[in-house]
């Protein structure tokens, strides 16, 4: 799973799966769901993402796998 942010959109993508996606369905104004061929839930869009989502801090908990940081 990534989380990639595009300040220059003001973004946030949550890639779920490396598998393309085949679908997208907006779920509410500015929040899309992409899905692949299958009907799997692949990555998530938020628009105006600094608006909806607390950028500022993640936590992440109990998660049993490796956290790589990536610095721009």
């Amino acid at each position: 799973m990534k989380l990639n942010y595009y300040a220059e959109t003001d973004s946030l993508y949550i890639d779920l799966s490396e598998q393309p996606s085949a679908e997208t369905r907006e779920i509410s104004e500015g929040v899309l769901l992409d899905y692949d061929a299958k009907g799997n839930l692949v990555g998530i869009d938020i628009d105006n993402a600094s608006s909806k989502v607390q950028l500022k801090k993640l936590i992440l908990s109990k998660l049993p796998s490796k956290v790589e940081t990536i610095a721009v």
